[in-house]
C-alpha cells in the first residue's frame, strides 16, 4: 500500500485512540498547510503537465517552506529521476509522488524510533539542551505532564540565568513534580545533589534543565562534558536521552543550532517547539536530512497536551490532508 493510500485510511479510520493526536497535527500544521499546500495545489492547476517551468516553481516553493536548500536539491533530483523512469506527465498524479518522496526523505530506509529510552534499573535521566528562548523550560513542563502517571523530578541546571531556577520550580509545582535547584552555584554540583535526591525519592523520570548559551561553544562544551560525567557517576549509563529543543519558527537558524549542539554533545533527539506558529513546517524534513537526528516531540500549541510524540504519517497527513 502506498503512503497516499495509508493517509486516506487515516482519514477514514480516525480511531478513537489517536483521534486527538490527529486533530492536534491538523490544527498545529494549519499555517504551513495554508501557505505551502495551497500554493502546491495552485501549481497543479497552473501546470496540468510536468515541465521544466513546473519543476522550477516547485523548487522555489519547497525552499520557501524551509525544507532546506540541500534537501530540496536532493529531492528535486530524485523527483526528476522518478518522473523520467515512470514517464509521469500529469501534475495531479505527480502530487501523490511528491507526498511519497517527502515521506521517504524522512524515513530514508531507516527504522526511526520516537520512543524515549527508559532505564529499567532506576530513574530515567533526560538531559534538556538548547539556546535561550526556544521554550526549553515549558517543554520540560509539558513532558512532565505527559508522564504525569510517573514520579517526575525536575533539576534546575540553568543556575545563573535570572529567574530560571524559580521558573522551573513553579512548573514543577503546576505539574505535581518533585523539584531540586539552587541559584548561582555550579550547575554540575546542583545536578549531582539533585540526582542523589532522585535516588532517595525513587523518582522514575528526571528532567535536567541546562543553560542555553551558545555564544562560546568551548565553554558550553566543557560545561556539558562536566555535567555528563557527573550524571554517569551517579547513574551509570545516563543520561538516557539528551533532547535538543529547537524553535521551529527560527527555520534555518534552528538547523544551525542543531548542528552546533551535535558537535559538542551526544544529542539523541529533537523537540521542535512552536510548529503551530510558523508556516515553515518543512523544517521537520530539513532537520532530519541535514542533521540526521530523529524528531521525537513536536509542539503544536500552547496547552500541555499540545506537545505530541512525533509521528511522520500524521505529520504528512497534517500537511496534505486538503489534497486527499
Amino acid at each position: 500500500m502506498g503512503l497516499f493510500d495509508k493517509l486516506k485510511n487515516i482519514v477514514v479510520k480516525t480511531k478513537e485512540e489517536n483521534k486527538e493526536s490527529i486533530e492536534s497535527y491538523d490544527k498545529g500544521l494549519q499555517k504551513t498547510r495554508d501557505e505551502f499546500v495551497s500554493k502546491l495545489s495552485l501549481l497543479g492547476i497552473k501546470y496540468t503537465k510536468v515541465s521544466d517551468d513546473y519543476f522550477e516553481e516547485l523548487e522555489d516553493l519547497l525552499i520557501s517552506a524551509d525544507i532546506g536548500v540541500n534537501t530540496v536539491f536532493k529531492f528535486m533530483d530524485k523527483l526528476r529521476d522518478r518522473v523520467k523512469k515512470e514517464n509521469i506527465v500529469d501534475t495531479k498524479y505527480l502530487m501523490e509522488v511528491i507526498v511519497d518522496e517527502l515521506f521517504i526523505i524522512y524515513v530514508n530506509n531507516e527504522s526511526l524510533s520516537t520512543k524515549v529510552h527508559k532505564n529499567e534499573n532506576g530513574p530515567t535521566i533526560i538531559l534538556m539542551v538548547g539556546v535561550n528562548g526556544v521554550g526549553k523550560t515549558t517543554t520540560i513542563a509539558k513532558l512532565a505532564h505527559k508522564y504525569k502517571n510517573k514520579k517526575v523530578l525536575m533539576i534546575a541546571g540553568d543556575t545563573f540565568r535570572a529567574g530560571a531556577v524559580e521558573q522551573l520550580k513553579i512548573w514543577a509545582e503546576k505539574t505535581g513534580s518533585l523539584f531540586y535547584g539552587k541559584d548561582s552555584v555550579d550547575p554540575a554540583g546542583v545536578i549531582y545533589d539533585g540526582l542523589e535526591f532522585a535516588k532517595q525519592e525513587n523518582a522514575e523520570i528526571v528532567f535536567i534543565d541546562t543553560a542555553g548559551r551558545l555564544q562560546n561553544k568551548v565553554n558550553l562544551m566543557k560545561e556539558l562534558e562536566k555535567i555528563n560525567k557527573v550524571i554517569e557517576r551517579i547513574i551509570p549509563g545516563a543520561p538516557h536521552e539528551t533532547l535538543l529543543v529547537v524553535d521551529a519558527s527560527t527555520g534555518q537558524n534552528g538547523i544551525m543550532q542543531a548542528k552546533a549542539f551535535k558537535e559538542i554533545t551526544n544529542i539523541t533527539g529533537i523537540v521542535l517547539t512552536k510548529l503551530d506558529g510558523t508556516a515553515k513546517g518543512g523544517i521537520v524534513l530539513a532537520i532530519k536530512e541535514e542533521v540526521d537526528l530523529p524528531v521525537k516531540f513536536i509542539g503544536l500549541g500552547e496547552k500541555m497536551e499540545d506537545l505530541q510524540t512525533f509521528d511522520i504519517e500524521e505529520y504528512i497527513y497534517g500537511l496534505f490532508k486538503d489534497m486527499i
